[in-house]
């Protein structure tokens, strides 16, 4: 009978294997695809039969991206934008959720729960009132005191981080991963004066790196991947992300697939990068953070 059992478990383990395998090489296709790609002769991309590896290495697609768009500058770019929205989301977002998950305010649950309400919406419901604020800001841009004759903060670097410096999903995500740390601490350092900003600045935003390494790779990855809202907000070719720069290789109704293969796997690099510095406290912080509600 226990002969029986081991070698009915061994085969449900083998086909787990099985099935985990042919689901992650599944799933790895499209990537494998973008950078054979990228590395194929103009003629062997649409070749018949399909040939999953290049006759030959080109590095024209690369030579390509870079000189029809000035690929370093957007780089730069995104990357600026990328480093403030984590910043930013960073700080406000464990703030808040300090507040949420420690601080018996009134109307704590009620706030929290239009913060949740808010996290359904839709970001392109938003997009028309968030740009009329951020044009019609008062006193920068050009705007006086009624927010007009100017563009406000259009255009400008700030109007792309702020709209999101402290979004729902930063506060949910901390609030969910203070409620598993001990209030003892709080309360010892209460009865020794130390102010509220002190104690979450001291004791227990250290104890939050998997979920701020988390947090951070999430919004690194949005921002970095972000193109909608920068092609609103930004209308100086010089400010333009490497998300709008891969727009240049898509004209008249056509794409030109190899230098936009290019151009993504450069894009790719810091993400992929991030995430194995990272990955540790990426694991610890899906484990850790809502464990309460």
């Amino acid at each position: 009978m226990k002969r029986r059992f081991l070698t009915v478990r061994l085969l449900w383990n083998v086909l787990f294997y099985v099935l985990s395998i042919g689901i992650a090489v599944f799933m790895f296709l499209p990537f494998f695809w973008s950078l054979i790609t990228s590395f194929k002769p103009s003629e062997d991309i649409f070749s018949m039969p399909i040939r999953w590896l290049p006759s030959k290495i080109s590095l024209e697609h690369y030579r390509t991206a870079f000189t029809t768009v000035p690929f370093g500058l957007y780089f730069w770019n995104t990357l600026v934008l990328a480093v403030l929205g984590v910043i930013a989301n960073l700080f406000f977002g464990s703030l808040s959720g300090y507040a949420f998950a420690k601080l018996p305010f009134r109307l704590n649950k009620i706030l929290f729960l239009v913060l949740l309400s808010a996290m359904m919406i839709p970001g392109v419901v938003t997009l028309i009132p968030s740009f009329y604020v951020l044009k019609h800001f008062p006193f920068i841009g050009g705007n006086d005191w009624y927010g007009a004759g100017g563009n406000g903060l259009l255009n400008t670097i700030w109007g792309v981080v702020l709209p999101g410096a402290s979004g729902s999903f930063a506060v949910f995500f901390m609030r969910q991963f203070f409620l598993t740390l001990p209030s003892d601490m709080m309360e010892m350092a209460r009865l020794e004066g130390s102010s509220e900003f002190r104690i979450f600045r001291s004791i227990y935003l250290p104890l939050t790196k998997p979920a701020l390494a988390t947090l951070g790779i999430f919004t690194f990855q949005a921002g970095w991947n972000s193109f909608l809202w920068p092609m609103i907000v930004l209308n100086d070719p010089n400010k333009a992300t490497i998300q709008m720069g891969l727009q240049a290789f898509s004209y008249n109704h056509k794409t030109d697939f190899g230098p936009v293969m290019a151009g993504a796997m450069v894009a790719i690099l810091p993400i992929l990068i991030l995430f194995v510095f990272l990955q540790k406290y990426f694991v610890q912080g899906i484990a850790f953070s809502g464990v309460k509600g």
